[in-house]
């Protein structure tokens, strides 16, 4: 598959496979599917409590485990330093791994201000071995900025609400400019109506393609990784498979026109929002 590139040589596949609400044996068995369909970047996190579920079903499916990425994020409740230092050692141990692949903040939660320090930690995990490479996730351009500022490390990823509803312009231009690869969590707009808009059903038929395919495509056309998740080997299938299909530019900017004010999900502005 394709990778994009950040700004120190790290890639990531163009499509990658999301694992929130994947646990247990049934979780093992759908992430193992994955990896034999193809999949090769796995997105989990503390809060998912499904790292042990990942790491088994990577060391159960037979894959060279250097051909596999795993990503795995730090709760705010663990931002202080030296919680911070555990909980990426606690993650490491649930998966059963001898490393992360990529490590990210969750969420800036900017009221409490200590994710500078829990960029510290994992700075100083990277440098132990016991990750790969770090970055975050909902983190507005203000906030990298200072992680820069006070540490001199810039992340290499930001994993962000994007989907054609909230398309995030400015934070996709932020990242881009500075070599920081964007992942899109809930790409396919989770249960709201977004498969059924007509302009992506129109696309979609224009292409042969699914709305699903469609919009995971939109994702890959505008430089952001996708990470899809989904339990049946069709669906797992059908997902990876956008990452062939072509969109015209025209096609491309209808879609992002799909913008709406109140585009998020939920809400949850990283400005103000805090997750713990």
């Amino acid at each position: 598959m394709r990778t994009f590139s950040a700004y120190d040589g790290f890639t990531l596949p163009v499509i990658g496979f999301g694992t929130y609400k994947l646990n247990g044996a049934e979780g093992v068995d759908a992430v193992k599917r994955a990896i034999q369909a193809g999949y090769t970047m796995l997105d989990s996190a503390f809060n998912y409590e499904n790292e042990g579920t990942v790491g088994k079903a990577v060391r159960e499916s037979g894959a060279d485990r250097d051909s596999l990425q795993v990503v795995s994020k730090l709760p705010g409740r663990h931002h202080a330093h030296d919680e911070a230092i555990r909980t990426v050692e606690e993650s490491l141990y649930r998966t059963g791994l001898d490393h992360l692949d990529l490590y990210l903040i969750h969420w800036p939660n900017p009221k409490v201000g200590r994710y500078v320090e829990a960029w510290q930690a994992l700075i100083e995990a990277k440098q132990a071995g016991i990750v790969g490479a770090i970055g975050v996730c909902n983190f507005l351009p203000e906030h990298i900025e200072r992680l820069e500022k006070e540490t001199g490390v810039r992340p290499v990823v930001n994993q962000i609400e994007l989907h054609p509803y909230f398309p995030q312009e400015e934070t996709l231009a932020y990242d881009q400019a500075h070599g920081i690869l964007t992942e899109a969590w809930s790409p396919l707009g989770r249960g709201n109506d977004l498969l059924a808009n007509p302009t992506i059903t129109e696309i979609a038929e224009a292409h042969d393609a699914t709305p699903g395919q469609t919009v995971l495509a939109w994702q890959v056309a505008r430089g952001a990784v996708p990470i899809p998740k989904a339990a049946s080997p069709k669906r797992q299938a059908e997902n990876l498979q956008a990452a062939d299909l072509t969109l015209e530019p025209e096609e491309v900017a209808r879609i992002t026109a799909l913008g709406r004010s109140d585009g998020r999900l939920a809400g949850q502005d990283p400005a103000e929002y805090e997750e713990f």
